[in-house]
């Protein structure tokens, strides 16, 4: 009697994944019924209803995403795809290369010589180990502990590399809002300076280009009610502490930045958040253009 070889544990079996490029602007429900026009509107809303559906690479259950030409749709017919969740980070945009994360206020971007858990780089380490444990991320910029926002990762040495390397060039805009004390006069102008830090890490400005590395930003008020002002701020450079610094050279620190001399923190946190991210993929070189809302605080405290 011929015995049936014995089964290899720890091997699955690939899921069947199709990938369907985008023509045009649609929804996505739409895009699904026009791709499976054999198929019933049930069996292909159940695809989305159980997160077999993913768009550019992040898992939905929407139908009614909106679609433009170029995006990808996955679809995965043998399971849910996998879904990140976490109450103070939300996963943006992810796919072979690159991670974008929206970061709340208070956690750290990277593990420091006191705290190495509950950082945003451990965090989404551990969440692309958990689909392949000899994935990996990798720093590509920072964000202050008490600045929320949209932040990147790389996904190999390489890619990090190619982003560092080519910074300037790649990244296209990067735009803060901040809710700073006071109304800035004139509502709308450039602070330039050479940035430096003391013995007690404290950034400051100077206009000795020998002490430091040239900072400039671009500031825009919003909205302003006298006390406190809603204010965009758009980096030329990436320095250390450079909008909280140049915010305090005005003479408007941003509210809750007492080490950089604001006054109060009515809203329980540094009111700093970055709100958008504009870049060419480091591999691809198609440009990619990110935006998070105002925090609902930020507006509050501006009326």
């Amino acid at each position: 009697m011929k015995q049936s070889a014995p089964k290899r544990r720890g091997r699955r079996t690939p899921d069947r994944v199709n990938v369907y490029k985008v023509q045009s602007r649609t929804t996505l429900l739409d895009f699904l019924l026009s791709v499976f026009s054999d198929k019933s509107r049930t069996t292909v809303k159940s695809y989305l209803t159980h997160r077999q559906v993913a768009v550019n690479d992040v898992p939905t259950t929407q139908y009614d995403v909106v679609l433009q030409a170029g995006d990808e749709v996955k679809v995965n017919f043998d399971r849910s795809f996998h879904v990140f969740r976490h109450n103070r980070i939300r996963l943006v945009y992810e796919d072979e290369f690159i991670l974008v994360i929206d970061k709340g206020y208070g956690v750290l971007s990277m593990a420091t010589e006191r705290i190495k858990e509950g950082t945003a780089y451990r965090i989404m380490s551990d969440y692309v180990k958990r689909e392949n444990p000899g994935a990996a991320i990798f720093i590509v910029h920072r964000l202050d502990r008490d600045t929320s926002g949209l932040m990147m990762f790389a996904k190999s040495q390489g890619v990090q590399e190619t982003l560092q390397r080519n910074w300037n060039n790649l990244v296209l805009s990067r735009k803060y809002v901040a809710v700073v004390e006071g109304a800035p006069e004139p509502a709308e102008g450039i602070v330039r300076s050479y940035l430096a830090e003391n013995s007690a890490f404290e950034v400051y400005s100077t206009q000795n280009p020998e002490e430091g590395q040239l900072a400039v930003t671009r500031y825009k008020t919003l909205k302003s009610n006298g006390r406190f002002s809603l204010v965009e701020l758009d980096l030329e450079t990436g320095r250390k502490n450079q909008i909280r610094v140049h915010m305090k050279d005005l003479g408007h620190s941003i509210v809750g930045d007492r080490k950089y001399g604001a006054k109060g923190s009515p809203i329980g946190r540094v009111a700093l958040h970055a709100s958008k991210l504009h870049f060419a993929h480091p591999i691809t070189r198609k440009e990619m253009l990110f935006e998070t809302p105002v925090p609902q605080k930020f507006l509050y405290i501006v009326g």
